[in-house]
């Protein structure tokens, strides 16, 4: 089962561009990885102004190889240093509305 994760994260003031370059390199080499299907990261428009990671991947195996990657890895060391707090994440299944 397809599994869609959302993962909000505040960044420290003047620390923007530094995240995003961090992010950049974690965003490449996930949408390499086998079991992604989509891989992006927006910005909220208003209020605090998130970070937002969308991810899609095959399956929950999927998600595991990938918090297993070197890359996501250095990408979370990197954003532990930039964040203003603990990322919120969603993890979601799809619902079968036929």
């Amino acid at each position: 089962m397809t599994v869609k994760i959302v993962a909000l994260v505040s960044v420290l003031p003047g620390k923007d561009d530094a995240f995003i370059a961090a992010a950049k390199t974690c965003v490449a080499a996930s949408r390499a990885e086998p079991g992604v299907l989509h891989y992006e990261l927006w910005r909220e428009a208003e209020g605090e102004q998130r970070f937002v990671f969308n991810e899609l991947y095959v399956d929950d195996a999927a998600v595991q190889q990938h918090m297993a990657s070197d890359h996501f890895k250095a990408f979370s060391l990197a954003a532990r240093d930039l964040a203003a707090g603990r990322p919120t994440i969603i993890v979601t299944n799809p619902v079968d509305i036929g």
